[in-house]
């Protein structure tokens, strides 16, 4: 079999093609390699990947004609990160960091993007006689020799990882695409063409699948691409906080954002209205589902892509937060043949992750369960799962209603948000069925003033609803990384609180693992608050949320903020992350 490295090369677009031997000028400019040896063996040496694997990639590699190191990556045998970080280790070069891309092109006379894009390097500049190189794969000693010869001087290389480095070529030099039309909203028929031929431009293709990689590998839950004036932003919504990463010239506003309009269904010709649509890929070797929301602005459509990675979703109640007291309780209410088990808190709390967990426990093979969301998030094997519909009348409570004569014994309904839907699901539990839903409320104890403020009768409450969870979602701290504040450090605590007697907190470092972060995940701090006689009586007689929860607590329910305590001094969270998401709740 060939290997690519050993064909004939391209020209640098507006540079000579370098040979091997042009002369001693060349190979004065040459600088020397380093000793790593060739990319198969670094694989299979650092068991990265299989021998069957490594074989089934270098088989796709002689069909296709593309790099070793890109077939690896896009048949999900070994991660970008993963590749770059043995490729760095075994040559002894440093790895590039999200912060070391420069913020302009730099040798545009001697090397263009053609070539750079073909053999997967980027110069990043001449501090002193060096010329410092970003490449994909440092094993290839055809580009460090190339540009040497380019730039008549010696090179430093660094290693990149493969979509940061499409990425940076594309931003810096703008893909080969052309500058988008400059005003989206007065677009004739041919610019709407050219916007669909743009968007199907190798450039772009290139630019939104390697964002869409970059932000699964991330674990990312969502991509938000924002134009402002002058370019394109991009950030990542990780672990629930927002980091901006490398964005992309005003050129491929229109082309980038028509690209996933295209991907997902959209009407590339609306740009006046918001519009919401859904595209799976394969990402690393597994299927991801993407929800794709746009929106007009004054400087053109922003996206926001969920990511909805079912490979990444854990559905074990342990691994969200349910910790060894709180566990046996709910899987108990869980267990009950009929009733109502509401899970609360506000939006991206977590409240939906926690009643899929809940579905897999019920998910048995005696069981039938139903589902009405809106939108269906995961697919799970074994549930049936309906869409909301409203423009088909197709809503919570009428698809609830067909339910019933579907002989269920487990129902998800994705929120109650209306009378119509509380009185429908309270009918389906007095008639026998088990059903899980949510509320948007701060508290456990709101949950059960908030139907009272739906118009439900204070006896349906009382008879029906077996328990209300509120949750929130914190960082979870770095297993690897994780230290001890230091001695003498005085926690935050809000007036009222004191320090319990030995207490001990912990905090972030980072490393590696974490991506320097010093935090990994996120978990749920929890309140579960079940229907009891003094609950019911208090509910009958109409009373108030915190009156509710006094009469909880003194039964013996643990509190958000005290779970949130607990997690905290056990080296899950910070204190900071607790007293965060807990201030409202």
């Amino acid at each position: 079999m060939t290997d690519p490295r050993t064909l004939p090369r391209p020209a640098l677009d507006s540079a000579p093609d370098p040979t091997l031997d042009s002369g001693p000028a060349a190979h004065a400019a040459v600088a020397p390699l380093p000793a790593g040896g060739d990319l198969d063996r670094i694989l299979l040496e650092r068991a990265l990947v299989s021998p069957d694997g490594l074989a089934r990639a270098r088989l796709v590699r002689d069909q296709t004609g593309d790099r070793l190191d890109a077939v690896l990556t896009r048949l999900g045998l070994v991660s970008e990160q993963a590749l770059a970080e043995a490729l760095a280790a075994a040559c002894g070069l440093p790895l590039m960091r999200p912060g070391d891309w420069p913020q302009a092109a730099h040798g545009t006379d001697r090397a263009g993007p053609r070539f750079l894009r073909r053999v997967r390097a980027l110069p990043l500049g001449q501090p002193g006689a060096v010329l410092e190189l970003a490449v994909a794969d440092p094993t290839d000693p055809y580009p460090a020799r190339a540009l040497s010869f380019a730039f008549g001087r010696p090179v430093a290389l660094r290693v990149a990882r493969l979509g940061d480095l499409d990425a940076a070529i594309d931003r810096l030099y703008g893909g080969e695409a052309g500058p988008a039309p400059a005003d989206d909203a007065s677009a004739d028929d041919a610019d709407l063409e050219r916007l669909r031929d743009l968007s199907s431009d190798a450039p772009v293709v290139r630019a939104v699948n390697a964002l869409i990689a970059r932000a699964a590998e991330a674990r990312a839950s969502d991509i938000h691409i924002e134009p402002t004036e002058d370019r394109l932003r991009v950030r990542l919504r990780v672990d629930g906080a927002l980091r901006e990463i490398e964005g992309f010239p005003a050129g491929l506003r229109g082309p980038l954002v028509s690209r996933i309009k295209v991907m997902a269904g959209l009407d590339v010709a609306e740009r006046r209205l918001p519009q919401d649509g859904r595209l799976r890929l394969a990402v690393r070797g597994h299927d991801i589902d993407f929800r794709v929301a746009t929106a007009p602005t004054i400087h053109g459509e922003s996206v926001v892509l969920r990511i909805l990675d079912r490979s990444g979703l854990a559905l074990e109640l342990e691994t969200l937060g349910f910790g060894p007291d709180l566990l046996p309780l709910y899987r108990g209410i869980l267990d009950r043949p009929h009733g109502i088990t509401l899970v609360t808190g506000p939006t991206g709390s977590g409240k939906t992750t926690t009643l899929y967990a809940s579905l897999a426990v019920l998910n048995t093979p005696d069981r039938k369960i139903l589902t009405v969301e809106d939108p269906v998030e995961y697919r799970l094997e074994g549930v049936n799962q309906i869409q909301v519909k409203q423009q088909i009348g197709l809503d919570f409570a009428a698809t609830l209603r067909s339910f019933l004569r579907q002989d269920p014994d487990v129902i998800m309904v994705g929120e109650i948000r209306d009378l119509e839907t509380a009185q429908v699901a309270v009918q389906a539990a007095l008639t026998g069925h088990a059903i899980l839903s949510t509320l948007h409320t701060n508290d456990a104890a709101s949950a059960f003033t908030r139907l009272l403020d739906m118009g439900v009768e204070p006896f349906l409450i009382a008879s029906t609803v077996n328990a209300a969870l509120a949750q929130r979602l914190v960082r979870r701290l770095c297993p690897h990384c994780r230290q001890p504040a230091p001695a003498g450090w005085v926690p935050p605590l809000p007036p009222g609180l004191t320090q319990p007697a030995g207490a001990r907190f912990w905090q972030p470092a980072g490393c590696p693992a974490c991506h320097g972060e010093g935090f990994r995940g996120r978990l749920a701090v929890l309140e579960l608050l079940p229907m009891d006689e003094a609950v019911a009586r208090l509910v009958l007689a109409r009373a108030e949320a915190r009156d509710i929860r006094r009469a909880a607590q003194q039964a013996g329910m643990r509190a958000m903020l005290a779970d949130g305590l607990a997690k905290a001094m056990a080296g899950e969270t910070t204190l900071e992350e607790v007293l965060r998401v807990t201030q409202d709740a």
